[in-house]
């Protein structure tokens, strides 16, 4: 019995060395090198194809500076307002969500932008403790191996932003017909706004709750002073 369990030790080792090995270096390749495809990308085409629709995987990679600023600062103002501040994990926000979820059915998430992209690059979607064990554990990574600018980039490139679209440059022209850096302030922040749900609420034609949410959001990124400045926050560190 010692040595089956001493055997499954050594075997529990060996696997947790090349987990921790190819995830390392995962993350590393992935800082310059651009995302072919995530988990989630492929699960919802194994879906659409259960449920005879049509397979779609809309999708096309941008650099950073390719992408609307204006799009990068509503994904902030929407989804993160501390992006530039924390190190992956927005405490405060975490700790008011635990609060609000005590009273009240709606739950109230709290995931950062880096989260978001540790989950959807190299994980499943899921809301079991293992899965965000793992998110946790990728956070970390990306948080140490990239800059917040690589994250950023990474986010807006693989993000679900309808039904089998992904990323900025698809949706902005899905929705309205141009390239992504030419997306104005009104149309980043329909984007951002549908982020929560983007299979449910539809970017083309927004509903009265989403045209408060873009209201709400645009003047948000009047407040960020119309930009996002990333400079500005590194030089603080």
């Amino acid at each position: 019995m010692k040595k089956l369990l001493a055997k499954v030790w050594r075997i529990f080792w060996k696997l947790s060395l090349w987990f921790f090995a190819i995830s390392i270096v995962s993350v590393v390749v992935f800082r310059w090198v651009s995302i072919p495809v995530t988990p989630l990308m492929l699960i919802r085409c194994v879906e659409q194809k259960t449920d005879d629709k049509e397979m779609k995987l809309d999708k096309t990679w941008k650099p950073l500076e390719e992408l609307s600023p204006h799009l990068q600062l509503a994904v902030v103002c929407c989804e993160d307002q501390n992006y530039l501040k924390h190190n992956g994990f927005d405490f405060g926000a975490i700790e008011k969500a635990m609060k609000h979820n005590k009273t009240n059915k709606k739950k109230r998430g709290a995931s950062t932008i880096s989260q978001q992209v540790a989950k959807n690059v190299f994980l499943w979607p899921s809301r079991s403790w293992v899965r965000k064990g793992f998110e946790v554990y990728f956070t970390f990574l990306i948080e140490v191996f990239w800059s917040k600018e690589r994250i950023m980039e990474v986010y807006l490139n693989v993000i679900e932003m309808g039904d089998g679209i992904y990323g900025a440059e698809a949706a902005s022209k899905a929705y309205f017909k141009k390239s992504s850096i030419s997306t104005s302030k009104r149309e980043a922040a329909t984007i951002a706004v549908t982020l929560p749900n983007p299979r449910k609420f539809n970017a083309k034609k927004p509903t009265r709750y989403l045209n408060k949410r873009i209201s709400w959001a645009m003047q948000q990124m009047r407040y960020w002073g119309g930009e996002l400045d990333y400079d500005k926050e590194n030089k603080k560190k």
